[in-house]
């Protein structure tokens, strides 16, 4: 393939990543091992389609520097300054005691402390590109472990600075003493001019982003406003490359400066189609580059690199875990993207090259080192989610199990459930002077609830013994308020076949678990988001010109026509049944469309000739 052209090249990339990407999601890999796979099968180390995964990285990397920027427009410099602690405590507690335990580590092996050190630099980073799209991927950038990951992943983009101004220092000392003072002021030099940039974005930012967006939005095209955005991008990371810092951490910057703004939810929808295609490109480019060459004449020395690099980072980051707060269940994802190596590995070793503390075979090694930790990040979350996750679960300290209900209860209402669903039902009673013996299995809610004031029993609903110490042989109505289908379901059989005396008002999660429950003989069934449903549709009719009360008669009924539906439907429930039942909604949905349209023709007329005729 020519590197000319693009036709194929966007060809061959895209249909890669539509074979690999579903695939590997459907084996619960996740799409970051899809794309990484696919860049190894269409590489120079695989069909050879791709010949210079050089060139697209470079390009594919505004993945990451749109990524950032799209992070940055989440975080108000409010916000931002909130988590300076996290940023720069904890950031600097994991660069640095990851840099020294390495170094410590390579100096026991007997490598020069220059080497040793320029190395331990270029593993300490994770790659913010993998991480932060794993956490995106599933929606857990919120999390406490979430945000730790972030505040160090910023952090590292941040120590740029530092590290690369360092390099000219650490190889004037191996040079000799004649060369120190020219390499000294060369590296401070630098880090002064990196200081005056990060400054004049932030500055910049301030007095100029917003004036020239608001001057381009008023010119009223889509195309150009979206042209703006990805110019603001790409001009802030071409400032921060030219002085030899991190793309992503001036897009960031640019992206905290705008969160406030007016434009904020226009560059968001503008930027995220880019983002997300750059991403899969940069992973793919990363694939291709894996230099199988170099892996397999130092397979042994490479596999010892990875295994050492990432137990001596997933050390130092449990330890970080652990007085950071990170609940239990989420340390494994916490640690496992920031024990990994980095995009940002592959600058350290190219400069640390050129200062002349690697050979090039050495940083051929680093840095397939760190693309082997790269591939094996997704495997590793996999395993992670499959394994050791149950374990904790199950393993976890837990503080005093709250006492089981051991005293017979009198209540004439028992609640089964007191999650959000529960709560209200509860709440609803206790407003109207009825006692309910409140049932939930959930220690960690019992107690939560309890600081409330909440008098909430421990125990499992689903044990006859229990339900009879709850009061089932004298209460009138058992409120089903179970979050979990099949529980519900188990519950509702048990209290129909020992206490038939009781009256079942149940919630179902969706129409499978009101005909499970109908099956059973419970009359008294809600669907928990119907109600909820209707008053949004009530209120878009009125918003849109219904009146108040039609619109209140409007969706009543519509509500009474979805239960005598469902209970039309309810009979055929069977596969054999399946064109009846299509058959029944069909009619059903036909129905109610002409009632209701019977309904607007009448409501036009009342307000044309001023007659009212009562809906039918």
């Amino acid at each position: 393939m020519e590197d000319g052209n693009w036709l194929s090249a966007s060809l061959i990339y895209l249909a890669a990543a539509v074979a690999a990407v579903p695939l590997a999601k459907a084996l619960g890999l996740g799409s970051v091992i899809g794309y990484l796979i696919a860049g190894i099968a269409i590489g120079p180390w695989g069909l050879g389609l791709v010949t210079d995964p050089a060139q697209i990285l470079g390009f594919a990397e505004f993945g990451v520097v749109i990524m950032l920027f799209l992070v940055g427009l989440e975080l108000d410099p409010a916000r931002l300054w909130r988590l300076r602690a996290p940023i720069f405590g904890w950031g600097t507690v994991q660069v640095v005691a990851s840099t020294v335990v390495m170094t410590g580590v390579g100096l026991a092996f007997g490598l020069a402390w220059p080497l040793a050190l320029a190395g331990a630099l270029g593993l300490a980073m994770s790659s913010t590109a993998i991480g932060l799209s794993v956490l995106n991927e599933r929606g857990a950038l919120p999390t406490t472990a979430g945000q730790g990951v972030l505040s160090v992943s910023l952090f590292q983009d941040i120590s740029a600075i530092p590290i690369l101004a360092a390099f000219p220092l650490l190889g004037a000392a191996v040079a000799g003493a004649a060369t120190t003072d020219t390499g000294g002021s060369t590296g401070w030099r630098g880090a002064l001019l990196a200081v005056a940039v990060i400054l004049a974005i932030v500055l910049g930012g301030r007095l100029l982003l917003r004036p020239a967006l608001r001057w381009i939005a008023r010119s009223e095209t889509p195309e150009i406003f979206t042209a703006a955005s990805l110019l603001l991008v790409v001009a802030t990371a071409a400032l921060m490359q030219s002085v030899g810092l991190s793309m992503a951490l001036g897009a960031f910057l640019a992206g905290v400066l705008l969160a406030e703004s007016e434009y904020r939810r226009e560059l968001e929808t503008d930027l995220e189609p880019f983002k997300g295609l750059l991403l899969g490109l940069f992973f793919m480019a990363v694939g291709m580059s894996i230099d199988f060459a170099v892996v397999l004449a130092n397979a042994g020395l490479i596999a010892a690199v990875v295994a050492g690099f990432l137990v001596a980072k997933a050390v130092v980051v449990v330890v970080m875990a652990r007085f950071m707060g990170i609940p239990v269940l989420e340390r494994p994802l916490f640690v496992v993207l920031l024990a990994q190596g980095g995009e940002f590995g592959f600058v350290v070793f190219g400069a640390a090259q050129q200062s002349g503390l690697l050979s090039g075979d050495q940083s051929s090694v680093l840095v397939a080192a760190v693309t082997v930790s790269m591939l094996l990040t997704p495997l590793l979350l996999v395993a992670g989610d499959r394994l050791l996750v149950p374990w904790l679960q199950r393993h976890r300290p837990s503080g005093p199990r709250p006492a089981e209900l051991a005293e017979p209860q009198d209540a004439p209402i028992i609640i089964a459930g007191c999650g959000r669903y529960g709560q209200i039902v509860a709440r609803l009673l206790y407003a109207n002077g009825l006692s309910a013996t409140v049932l939930d299995h959930n220690a960690d809610a019992i107690e939560g609830l309890r600081a409330f004031g909440w008098k909430i029993h421990f125990g499992d609903a689903g044990r006859l013994d229990l339900l009879r110490m709850a009061g089932a042989d004298r209460a009138r109505v058992f409120v089903l308020a179970i979050d979990g289908v099949e529980q519900s379901v188990e519950v509702a059989k048990l209290v129909r076949e020992h206490f038939p005396h009781l009256t079942i008002v149940a919630r179902a999660r969706n129409v499978d678990h009101y005909f499970q429950l109908k099956a059973l003989g419970v009359e008294h069934i809600e669907r928990e988001t119907l109600d909820s449903a209707l008053m949004s549709g009530r209120s878009v009719l009125e918003v849109m010109g219904w009146e108040r009360h039609l619109a209140r008669t409007l969706a009543m009924r519509f509500r009474r026509h979805s239960l005598e539906l469902l209970g039309a439907m309810a009979p055929h429930q069977s596969s054999a049944d399946r064109k009846k039942l299509i058959a029944v909604s069909k009619l059903g949905r036909q129905q109610i469309e002409e009632t209701f349209a019977r309904d607007r023709a009448a409501a036009q007329d009342r307000r044309e000739h001023g007659r009212w005729t009562p809906p039918a």
